[in-house]
């Protein structure tokens, strides 16, 4: 969902137009649901990505809920509220994730579920301005946000999948943030770090969760022979080729805003879709590995 159909949702809630032909049907293969309304305008209109199997009354998915009384957007991790399913956004991130209704004292409905980002929303004759701590929220920022909760939300699917077997036998982190620490206090002892340096500012490690106005980079880091930078992006479990333009994408502003013809990119992750060999045949600059984490428990043998 670009910005101009934000916006164009955001003038269309102040409206009594219930219409919605007009909106995309779908968006990075996921099912878009918008809502204004049945019959009367709701008093929160709403956006929805749903995956195969998900609807808005039975499941779990990405979601725009406009608070039109507060002028607040919120982008969350949408839980519906007829009919709750046994798996859910996992555990780890709702236990860290601010509740709508802790957002916005008695909202008229979906404060069960859990705020990802919100925006203070101004609309006038001109322009739809979206705002995040009195700063103004771009296009890039805006879609990123999105783009990012979508690539969550497709990863926490085929987690659930895979939960038929434990996370622990197939090796894998339980969730990126994880894999993002690990390899950063043990940077120097992987293969990363006989090629690469992690960047300090002032004494401050800056290279974890990269501040760009386009979104975070997991992992900036130097090239030791060369200087130039090396963006790491890391999926837990399997990636596909949604993340060579989400990579793209942090690349071309590394080379713009650092000056660095010679960035190059790095995707890690727990596994590959199949489609992803056929977009990196195309893209030059770009490898990718795969990683595997070993756990072993060894019996204490009580002395006598």
């Amino acid at each position: 969902m670009n910005h101009s159909s934000l916006s164009n949702f955001i003038r269309q809630a102040f409206t009594g137009d219930l219409k919605t032909k007009e909106y995309p049907k779908t968006y990075r293969d996921l099912d878009m649901k918008v809502s204004f309304g049945q019959g009367t305008p709701t008093h929160i209109p709403w956006v929805s990505f749903l995956a195969s199997g998900m609807t808005t009354s039975r499941g779990y998915y990405p979601v725009y809920l406009f608070f039109k009384r507060h002028n607040i957007l919120v982008l969350a991790y949408g839980i519906s509220e007829t009919y709750q399913l046994e798996t859910t956004w996992p555990d780890q991130v709702l236990s860290q994730a601010q509740l709508i209704s802790d957002l916005i004292e008695s909202p008229f409905r979906y404060g069960d579920s859990y705020v990802y980002r919100a925006y203070n929303v101004t609309c006038d004759d001109t322009a739809v301005s979206f705002y995040q701590n009195e700063k103004k929220v771009d296009e890039a920022q805006l879609q990123s946000d999105l783009d990012d909760l979508i690539s969550f939300y497709k990863e926490s699917l085929d987690l659930t999948v895979a939960n038929k077997e434990s996370q622990v036998s197939q090796g894998l982190f339980y969730m990126e943030a994880q894999l993002e620490d690990f390899l950063i206090h043990n940077w120097d002892e992987t293969d990363l770090g006989k090629t690469y340096d992690l960047i300090y500012e002032d004494g401050e490690l800056i290279s974890q969760q990269y501040k760009t106005d386009i979104g975070r980079i997991d992992i900036l880091a130097r090239n030791k022979a060369t200087g130039s930078h090396v963006v790491v992006e890391l999926k837990r479990n399997q990636t596909s080729d949604d993340t060579v333009g989400q990579i793209l994408r942090y690349m071309g502003w590394v080379e713009e805003k650092l000056n660095d013809s010679g960035v190059t990119g790095l995707v890690i992750a727990g596994g590959f879709d199949p489609k992803l060999d056929y977009a990196i045949k195309r893209v030059s600059g770009v490898s990718v590995y795969s990683y595997k984490v070993s756990f072993e428990l060894s019996k204490h043998e009580m002395k006598n």
